[in-house]
């Protein structure tokens, strides 16, 4: 992965064969346990103003379900400048389907979906 490119994280009942470009399966692992383990590697992107996304439930922007705040938790635990921002399914769907790659989680809880933009790597110092 480049700089730019975005990588998502869905759950057990997300599409990932029909949406992915390049499927990874990580088969009895839930999406936040991924989320964490990823976030411990790669660096999220700074240049932009949005560089993490998750699924909304149905069409509204504000629910937040347990997995949501969970996985909005963990990201503020690795970047806590950056928030994670609301996508409603039909923008979510077709960012997936331009993503790098996408991780099939066995996260049984609805709507367990996040994208990741992937930052720069800097220079040890």
């Amino acid at each position: 992965m480049g700089h730019g490119d975005e990588i998502a994280l869905v759950d057990g009942n997300y599409p990932g064969l029909e949406h992915g470009r390049r499927l990874v399966r990580l088969d009895g692992h839930g999406v936040v346990r991924v989320l964490d383990a990823v976030l411990s590697v790669l660096p999220i992107d700074d240049f932009v103003p949005q560089a993490i996304f998750r699924a909304t439930v149905k069409q509204d922007r504000d629910a937040v379900d347990p997995v949501h705040a969970e996985m909005i938790e963990c990201c503020a635990r690795h970047v806590p400048d950056i928030k994670v921002v609301p996508l409603l399914p039909a923008e979510f769907y077709d960012r997936v389907k331009q993503a790098h790659a996408l991780i099939q989680t066995s996260e049984p809880r609805l709507y367990g979906n996040i994208i990741l933009r992937k930052g720069v790597i800097y220079p040890a110092k």
